[in-house]
């Protein structure tokens, strides 16, 4: 993988780039935020950038526990629970999910898609970070590969959490870096958004952790 450690000092492969997200403020963060997560940006969220590959790094405040959102991000199984463009989701017999497991995604009409497979590259409980690769299925999205990471906040009395979702992909022949990074900065954004209004949801409504199955 092309993911890029903070302290890593190796040359960069020739043609690449190293990405700049730790530079920028997402939108929807204060600078406060941003500052304390840069850390993280920098360890979980950096890639190497080839030509012909387009990366973004999107923010989610999301006012529920940290808890309470990681239970639905880690749920590599049910992606479904707040990603708009998926009719159903389908693991093997037996599904264990580790590192390495596979889902098979079907998207709902209207997109330039029709089915993904999918791969479990990152489960960490611990540090509350989850990813994963596009290794098939009829898409557009060649090489797509994902980051989350979720962190609390409290301060004043107040609880909440940030969700940071980043992604590195080949450019399909025939667009361009822009509209391939607006694609699916898009997508990317309308699940946040989801997972959001449905964790607050949960939050509101006590322990919602059942309504994952």
């Amino acid at each position: 993988m092309d993911k890029v450690e903070s302290s890593a000092a190796e040359q960069e492969p020739e043609g690449k780039h190293p990405t700049r997200h730790h530079l920028t403020l997402p939108t929807g963060l204060t600078q406060e935020e941003f500052e304390e997560l840069k850390q993280f940006v920098t360890e979980q969220h950096a890639y190497l950038v080839g030509s012909g590959q387009c990366s973004s790094l999107l923010a989610q405040r999301i006012h529920a526990p940290l808890d309470a959102v990681w239970s639905v991000v880690r749920r590599f199984d049910k992606p479904q629970t707040y990603k708009h463009f998926i009719k159903s989701c389908a693991v093997k017999e037996g599904f264990k999910m580790t590192v390495g497991c596979t889902r098979e995604v079907n998207v709902i009409s209207g997109l330039p898609a029709d089915t993904s497979t999918e791969r479990l590259e990152i489960l960490d409980d611990d540090r509350h970070v989850t990813g994963f690769s596009i290794i098939g299925g009829e898409h557009r999205l060649t090489n797509y590969r994902s980051v989350t990471t979720v962190h609390g906040f409290e301060r004043d009395g107040k609880i909440w959490t940030v969700v940071l979702e980043s992604y590195i992909v080949d450019v399909p022949e025939g667009n361009t870096e822009e509209d391939t990074r607006l694609f699916a900065d898009t997508v990317v954004k309308l699940n946040l958004q989801k997972l959001a209004s449905f964790t607050e949801g949960m939050n509101r409504d006590g322990d919602g952790k059942s309504q994952l199955g």
